[in-house]
């Protein structure tokens, strides 16, 4: 938590005024990638930025973030950081499979981490790429998700782009806007970019370690994206405590980064 003599106190409901002010509203459905560093000192920490926007979309909202899971991939890829190659075959053979309820996120942050383990909040099956939803869409958002295109149709992107949802950046940018990753399976070059992935799964009730392709995902071009949309398009910026925020339609930005990347990449 930031030191409290060089930021500010954000309550509970100073977010609940701010979420307002935004734009947001009782009855959306939010795709939300946060910061809990960017708001200040929040008064409750994560619990406080959960409930904030729980009650602001209210019952009929739904509510949805990222829980990736990127440990569970083949170490001969990992680079932040690597480890020896001689555990490797050790780690392929001993790392534990997914499981919604124990296995923890990586790099999504501690707001995704603490949203995952809420009461009525329910995880998508994807043993890397998950994404966890609380609300009206949970059930139809998180289910069946697709494993050789864990960012494509058949996955809680998909559906959120069918559902007409907005994505909230709450302190940070479009680097971090996985909705852009949708676009790429749209991209006609996404047909030529596939590779292999491997991870710990459970078979017939077995563990084994599963090959599988899946788009070879890149998001260097993310942050240009975003400011060329944000350029061309007219979005909501505001501040939620300390934190720059932006809240957008979802299925307009895929067609924006689809067209995008179709012209540049």
């Amino acid at each position: 938590m930031n030191d409290p003599s060089t930021t500010e106190l954000v309550t509970k409901s100073r977010l609940l005024r701010d979420f307002r002010a935004l734009g947001i509203e009782a009855g959306m459905t939010l795709l939300i990638h946060s910061s809990l560093g960017s708001l200040g000192w929040v008064c409750g920490g994560p619990q406080a930025v959960i409930e904030a926007l729980q009650e602001t979309v209210g019952n009929r909202g739904t509510l949805v973030m990222p829980t990736h899971a990127t440990h569970l991939t083949d170490p001969a890829g990992w680079q932040n950081p690597p480890v020896p190659e001689s555990w490797w075959e050790t780690i392929r053979d001993e790392m534990p499979v997914f499981d919604p309820a124990l296995t923890t996120t990586r790099g999504m942050g501690v707001i995704p981490e603490a949203f995952r383990k809420g009461r009525g909040v329910r995880r998508s099956s994807h043993p890397q790429l998950s994404f966890a939803a609380w609300g009206e869409h949970r059930d139809a958002i998180v289910a069946a998700h697709s494993l050789s295109n864990g960012f494509g149709e058949d996955t809680p992107l998909g559906r959120l782009y069918d559902i007409g949802a907005y994505v909230l950046l709450l302190g940070v940018g479009h680097d971090s806007n996985t909705s852009l990753h949708l676009a790429e399976y749209r991209w006609t070059g996404a047909r030529d970019r596939r590779t292999k992935v491997g991870c710990p799964m459970r078979v017939d009730g077995q563990r084994r370690w599963i090959d599988y392709e899946d788009l070879d995902h890149d998001a260097e071009d993310f942050a240009t994206i975003g400011e060329v949309f944000e350029q061309i398009h007219e979005i909501k910026k505001g501040t939620v405590g300390e934190a720059e925020a932006r809240l957008f339609s979802q299925p307009e930005i895929v067609d924006f980064a689809q067209r995008w990347m179709d012209t540049h990449r």
